[in-house]
């Protein structure tokens, strides 16, 4: 039994031990192991997806105090959609639950709230109430949460592609005038910097088709927490990390 005051203790030793000129401006977070969290526990799928809310609320103010920019969170793919429906089903309205309990709290934290992806594929309320938890706190500035739904990563640079070409027939871009930066700029919220940070829990090691283009120079962070334990104290470990790493960009 860990008492509270040495997890207190321990807590403040990583926050000592970070450096806060190096802190990561975008941190993104592949939140994986519900389902396994929930079977080592006797629950179902839907209860592992509950706890996992309040890990993600954690992460959220922890991010914030740290003063990390932008915190992008995988929380559900285009192939998520092939998932049994009853599972599905119960992810929607746990989504519906908490956009009803948590939009006037990230407002009130000085939380902005946006998506990437395709909300027009989730049913018309839902994407209603993202649209509205979108709407009242863009003024936010302390942290950008970039929640990702409906999103893959080989469909935003697809998409990017298709802005492109459309670019291109109505001749606003020569093609052998596009760049990079073209692409970039076409992207979900192009005004959001490059990845600094991604981690993945539960000890799968991959990426799983999230912010392929964002995540080119990123460092990785695999732990095998799995998400509904993970804690401020794992996302500390996880940018001490990070800072202790040489990022050379391809320099030598």
């Amino acid at each position: 039994m860990v008492l509270e005051s040495d997890s207190s203790e321990r807590l403040q030793s990583l926050i000592a031990a970070i450096n806060p000129a190096g802190i990561p401006r975008h941190v993104a977070i592949i939140m994986d192991g519900n389902g396994r969290w929930a079977k080592q526990r006797g629950l179902t799928r839907t209860e592992g997806h509950r706890h996992a809310i309040g890990a993600i609320r954690d992460v959220v103010d922890a991010s914030s105090s740290l003063g990390i920019s932008v915190l992008s969170l995988f929380a559900f793919s285009t192939e998520n959609i092939d998932r049994p429906d009853e599972e599905v089903g119960e992810l929607f309205r746990l989504f519906d639950q908490t956009l009803d309990v948590e939009t006037e709290r990230l407002k009130a934290e000085g939380v902005r709230f946006i998506t990437s992806g395709d909300l027009a594929i989730l049913p018309e309320e839902l994407a209603r109430k993202f649209q509205g938890a979108v709407d009242a706190t863009a003024a936010n500035t302390r942290l950008t949460l970039n929640m990702c739904v409906m999103y893959s990563g080989r469909q935003e640079i697809a998409r990017a592609a298709r802005k492109l070409a459309e670019d291109a027939v109505a001749g606003r871009i020569r093609p052998e005038n596009i760049s990079m930066s073209h692409i970039s700029e076409r992207l979900y919220h192009p005004e959001l910097p490059d990845l600094d940070l991604l981690i993945r829990t539960s000890n799968e090691m991959r990426v799983s088709n999230f912010m392929l283009w964002r995540l080119a120079y990123a460092e990785l962070f695999f732990t095998p927490k799995l998400w509904p334990d993970f804690s401020e104290a794992d996302l500390l470990k996880a940018i001490i990390a990070y800072q202790q790493r040489d990022r050379r960009f391809g320099r030598v």
